[in-house]
């Protein structure tokens, strides 16, 4: 999985319409985008690694966070941005712990969104 990082932006969320909400705002804003329904699903397709990740952090089977560490864990060092409906003082100790960029609360403000895609090299 390590290797050149691609240009897209990979969105992982078990929410069919936040990844169709997410998929067209990012691509009004002309970013390529590639949307998994789950983090056990973006593993088993083993993408290239992407410009950026943008993760829910309360899914089956692995949260955001621990998709993040096994990642690190690959080598894979694109900038995560994490969404959850609770940004706990924990969550955000343990993203900013395994160099999660921003941790934001959901649903994220569309600026906000863009705004850390655009920050991504």
């Amino acid at each position: 999985m390590a290797g050149t990082q691609s240009g897209e932006v990979a969105v992982v969320d078990d929410d069919a319409a936040v990844l169709e909400s997410f998929r067209f705002m990012l691509e009004m804003a002309g970013y390529p985008v590639a949307t998994y329904p789950s983090a056990v699903n973006y593993l088993a397709r083993k993408p290239d690694p992407p410009r950026c990740l943008i993760l829910d952090q309360h899914m089956p089977h692995m949260t955001g966070l621990e998709l993040t560490a096994q990642l690190r864990a690959q080598g894979i060092k694109a900038p995560v941005l994490l969404i959850t409906s609770f940004p706990s003082p924990a969550i955000i100790a343990r993203a900013a712990e395994i160099g999660i960029v921003r941790v934001l609360a959901k649903p994220p403000v569309e600026d906000d969104l863009i705004g850390f895609v655009a920050s991504c090299s």
